[in-house]
């Protein structure tokens, strides 16, 4: 079969279906994120809640990185009535959906000033139902789709989620013109849509036609909890360890540089506008393009060689923020607004061509190594216990990441903005060298080429 024959061939797939369900799950495990970690803090911000206030929060992101304790029960436990009309993946998404769409409306009707604790409440709720919901959407996807479709899964869930960045920064810009809470209860109408929308969705066959014997309740206990986590060590063995190495290594460098990727903006100079069009518009299709093209990569060459192609690319467009960094004297920033009132003036801000190009080129890259790296952690589960295994892998990387990532503000103080992004660069070195071992001399499992 030609190139040309492949490529309609791809293309022809992504009738299915199944693709069309994953823009709207991709988009639906988005949005309720981004509310409350982006739109609420710029709401608590304008009441006048303090900083730290704000800043405590953020723990409540842990939801995301501890919902492998609770993957089992999704896994496993029947909710009544639902799973038996609906399937085990369904009933969960339009559960978990209908409970961010509480969450947003509990917000909605919050008074921050007054009673904060109702709008931690509402978060919290959002927070935890949307965590629920990720775990059901990855399991869903994993069983839907064969070992060759799972980069195309991958990408087009990736785009949902990019919608859902766009969405809700729509929503923003509607309370410049109706209250907080009009915008809080039309995204929650949006989620109780898309629980509507699951309804027409298909339940995984693979899901379907799973018949589990009964088992006394000590055991049912171990194969919920302990089967799903020491089966990856009986399919692994030695190999579990160069496996962790990439779970733990391979997005490291985007976490850490992009936590400081916005102070810098500002430091250099760039205005709010010139960022936001950057990054939230031009920037967004960029990532457009790279999920796509990791897409293909992967269809053409699978995923091991996608994710090290990434790698280099991961290194290169990270270092070119060190460069950024160099135009400019974004670490005498402070120094520059404490002489003169809190404004930064007298410098010389770097042409916004170097801010779009080190911009375009990070979502590029992004995108193909965010949808490589989703793709390898589904191919690497096996179907029985998608959702456990899939949770544990994406809760681990998320949490080192993040705690990681806290650091990056210290180094940045320390060494300079160019220090800390040839720094985080360097993050990928370990992981290229793991991922040429593991396509090497690996086993098909570890990468990613055979399920249970």
């Amino acid at each position: 079969m030609t190139q040309d024959n492949d490529f309609v061939s791809m293309i022809r797939r992504l009738k299915h279906p199944r693709f069309a369900s994953m823009l709207i799950l991709g988009f639906a495990s988005g949005l309720p994120l981004l509310m409350v970690f982006q739109k609420l803090s710029v709401w608590l911000r304008e009441v006048g809640i303090d900083k730290s206030t704000i800043g405590f929060m953020y723990w409540i992101t842990i939801a995301y990185t501890l919902k492998w304790l609770w993957s089992p029960g999704v896994d496993r436990i029947k909710i009544p009535y639902l799973t038996e009309k609906l399937g085990q993946r369904r009933s969960w998404m339009i559960v978990a959906m209908v409970g961010t769409a509480v969450g947003l409306f509990v917000i909605a009707g919050s008074d921050p000033v007054n009673a904060l604790w109702t709008t931690l409440l509402g978060a919290a709720i959002l927070a935890y139902s949307g965590a629920t919901l990720d775990i059901s959407i990855d399991a869903w996807r994993i069983e839907s789709a064969e070992t060759q479709d799972q980069g195309f899964m991958a990408a087009i869930y990736q785009f949902g989620y990019r919608l859902a960045i766009m969405f809700s920064g729509a929503g923003l810009a509607l309370t410049d013109y109706f209250p907080w809470y009009v915008t809080f209860s039309m995204m929650a109408g949006v989620m109780l849509t898309g629980a509507v929308l699951v309804l027409k969705m298909r339940e995984p066959e693979r899901n379907k036609v799973k018949v589990r014997e009964a088992k006394p309740f000590l055991k049912s206990i171990y194969a919920a909890i302990f089967e799903p986590f020491q089966q990856f060590f009986v399919r692994f063995k030695i190999w579990i360890i160069p496996v962790i190495g990439v779970v733990m290594f391979y997005r490291l460098s985007d976490f850490t540089m992009g936590v400081m990727a916005a102070p810098l903006y500002v430091d250099l100079g760039y205005s709010k506008s010139e960022i936001g069009t950057f990054q939230s518009g031009l920037g967004i299709w960029f990532a457009f393009a790279g999920t796509f093209a990791g897409a293909f990569f992967i269809a053409k060459w699978g995923v091991i060689r996608t994710m090290i192609i990434g790698a280099p690319m991961t290194f290169i467009t990270t270092a070119a923020y060190a460069g950024l960094a160099s135009l400019g004297v974004p670490d005498q920033a402070d120094i520059i607004r404490a002489a003169n009132g809190g404004e930064l003036v007298g410098i010389d801000v770097p042409s916004t061509w170097w801010l779009f190009t080190a911009i375009g080129a990070d979502n590029f890259a992004g995108g193909i190594v965010g949808t490589a790296f989703i793709a390898y952690l589904s191919s690497i589960t096996d179907s029985k216990n998608a959702a456990t295994q899939y949770a544990c892998l994406s809760s681990f990387y998320a949490f080192f990441c993040k705690f990681a990532a806290g650091f990056s503000g210290v180094i940045a103080d320390s060494i300079g903005y160019v220090g800390l992004f040839l720094i985080s660069a360097s993050y990928v070195i370990p992981t290229f060298v793991l991922l040429v071992l593991i396509l090497w001399k690996g086993p098909l499992a570890v990468k990613g080429e055979s399920q249970l």
